[in-house]
This record gives structure tokens, C-alpha cells and sequence, in this order.
């Protein structure tokens, strides 16, 4: 359980509903990146992050090593989003005992991430907490799409 001075990174923080969502649960240290500053705009519209980067995964983010608790990541790490190759980035930012939580598709892997997953945890980078059951991220829209919540913490 993190406590309500978690410094906590959303990656891929859109228009900052999952920021959002974890400052309704009483998260105060939320800092945000995201490719579009359209969406950022509206990220700070709703007054939860203390921090808001316009930033890419998949390449070096602005943040020195070690910086966060934890980092966040909702429908962002998918094919034609950000490479597999932003986990590296997303294990460097977080903190020896931090927790990485994201989503992947679990009826089909975004490509280079099974092996990715592997081997960040085979190079002793992190350990896995938690792989979720699928549920439909997306029920109305896109209702075959079924995703599924992955936690590591780092090491």
C-alpha cells in the first residue's frame, strides 16, 4: 500500500483520468508525461498532478534515477504507443522497491513485450507481484478487446 505521499508517475497520463482516480483515493504526489500537449492541457485542468511533461516512451524520460515510488500506466503500452523498450526507462525512474503497475492487451501482446517482461526479470531488474485476470478494459466500445493488470516491484 502506498502512502499519501508517494511520489507516483503517470505514464502516458492522457487527460489524467487515472491521476484522477488515484488522488480521489488520497495520492497527492502525482506527476504526469504524455506525447500530447492537447491532453496534458486537460490533465491540468483537473488540479491533481504537480508535475505535467511532454515527454515519449520510449525514449529517455526527464527524470533523474530513482525518482518515483511507483509508476502508472493505463492503455498506453500498445502497439503504435510506446515501444516495449519503454520499460527500461519506466524501471530506472522507479525506486529499489518501488512498484511499476501497467496494462497490457491480453488477448494479443503488443509486440517485443513478452520478451521484455522476461527479460527485465531474468536481468534481476524487477520481480513480478501481480499479473491480473482480462477483463474488457472497454465493454462498449470495444468489447473483444480484453486487457489485464501487470505490478512489479523493483529490485
Amino acid at each position: 500500500m502506498l502512502s499519501a505521499d508517494a511520489r507516483i508517475l503517470d505514464a502516458g497520463a492522457g487527460t489524467g483520468l487515472l491521476g484522477a482516480a488515484l488522488h480521489d483515493r488520497g495520492l497527492r504526489w502525482l506527476d504526469g508525461l504524455d506525447l500530447s500537449p492537447a491532453m496534458l492541457a486537460v490533465a491540468e485542468s483537473k488540479g491533481v498532478y504537480r508535475s505535467l511533461d511532454e515527454a515519449r516512451l520510449g525514449q529517455r524520460l526527464p527524470y533523474e534515477d530513482g525518482t518515483y515510488d511507483a509508476v502508472v500506466s493505463s492503455g498506453v503500452l500498445t502497439t503504435g504507443h510506446a515501444p516495449a523498450s519503454s520499460l527500461d526507462e519506466l524501471v530506472r525512474v522507479t525506486r529499489p522497491g518501488g512498484h511499476i503497475v501497467f496494462t497490457l492487451r491480453a488477448d494479443r501482446m503488443p509486440p517485443g513485450y513478452d520478451a521484455k517482461l522476461t527479460e527485465l526479470v531474468e536481468a534481476g531488474c524487477w520481480e513480478l507481484v501481480e499479473r491480473g485476470d482480462e477483463f474488457q478494459a472497454m465493454p462498449t466500445s470495444e468489447p473483444d478487446v480484453l486487457v489485464r493488470v501487470w505490478a512489479f516491484r523493483i529490485r
